[in-house]
């Protein structure tokens, strides 16, 4: 497996992590939006993401081939296979699915809730959570009940099912990906999407969703907002930050993007949050960032994959 390095370089400009920081930040933060506005806009939730990821991933595939990158091999292909499904047809499409009953922000904040599954599968692997973590794990379950009982999301059981699966399948999907025989970084995500989003297109077209003719405008701009710039750009962004500063920086995003979620559904498309949804979102990523403090200070970890790669 060809993992990423991630190091502190002192030739990289502060500016350029600035820049790539804030592309992964407001990017990936807004794509929750995004997403909506492409189902308001008539979009069936599979056939939609399905396409944005093999659009993506199919772009990416020709782009890396072109500069000299291997193509997959069958093990690779098998591999990812299982990333996409995992990744992206369980999280990803299950999250486009929650969105349909739920807003942009609180599927934010379901996502953010990975690194607790994901520290949770590390235990029940053998990697045991140190004092830290431990206190970060039960702050963001506590917060995830909360928002699951008290919130919202409590009076739409579809969504909470959905988003719930999906976060654990990202988890689960992320952790099963370590020490993998998987290709490049980039590679592993072009790869990862198109796999992705075959299974997405399959899964719809068996549920009986259906393309209704041309979407609106803002269906189309949503959907090409969210290849060019989620899938690509910020994907590039965060790989890019993975080689250059400290993995806990580089995976801050999962505290930063539901803020960012939720300010622009409130602002652009009118989203409203009880005290207790804020309460529980509060709580939850003050878990996550316990974690991730944790993690920070421990003795290095095994190097980080381009597992969490598709927002």
């Amino acid at each position: 497996m060809n993992a990423l390095t991630a190091s502190t370089s002192r030739s990289v400009p502060t500016l350029a992590v600035a820049l790539a920081l804030t592309a992964v930040y407001l990017i990936w933060g807004s794509t929750y939006l995004g997403i909506r506005f492409a189902l308001e806009s008539g979009l069936p939730p599979l056939l939609m993401a399905g396409t944005r990821f093999i659009i993506a991933g199919g772009l990416m595939f020709v782009v890396l081939r072109l500069r000299g990158e291997a193509t997959p091999t069958r093990a690779q292909w098998l591999n990812t296979a299982v990333m996409g499904a995992l990744l992206l047809g369980l999280g990803n499409g299950l999250v486009t699915i929650a969105q349909q009953w739920v807003s942009s922000g609180l599927a934010a904040v379901a996502v953010a809730s990975a690194p607790l599954w994901m520290a949770l599968f590390s235990a029940m692997r053998g990697q045991h959570p140190n004092r830290l973590e431990w206190c970060g794990l039960a702050a963001g379950f506590a917060g995830v009940l909360w928002l699951n009982a008290g919130g919202t999301l409590g009076g739409q059981p579809q969504g909470l099912v959905a988003l719930l699966i999906a976060a654990v399948a990202w988890s689960f999907g992320s952790i099963w990906s370590r020490g993998r025989d998987l290709p490049s970084p980039f590679m592993t995500a072009a790869a990862q999407m198109l796999c992705g989003g075959v299974l997405m297109l399959v899964a719809g077209f068996a549920l009986g969703e259906r393309f209704d003719g041309w979407p609106a405008a803002k269906g189309v701009l949503s959907v090409g907002y969210l290849i060019v710039f989620g899938s690509i750009i910020g994907f590039s962004a965060y790989i890019w930050l993975l080689h250059h500063v400290r993995p806990a920086l580089a995976g801050s995003y999962a505290y930063v993007n539901p803020a960012i979620a939720v300010v622009l559904g409130g602002w652009l498309a009118n989203e409203h949050f009880s005290t207790s949804d804020l309460g529980a979102m509060a709580v939850i990523l003050v878990g996550v960032v316990a974690i991730t403090m944790a993690k920070a200070r421990a003795k290095p970890a095994p190097k980080p994959t381009s597992d969490e790669s598709t927002a």
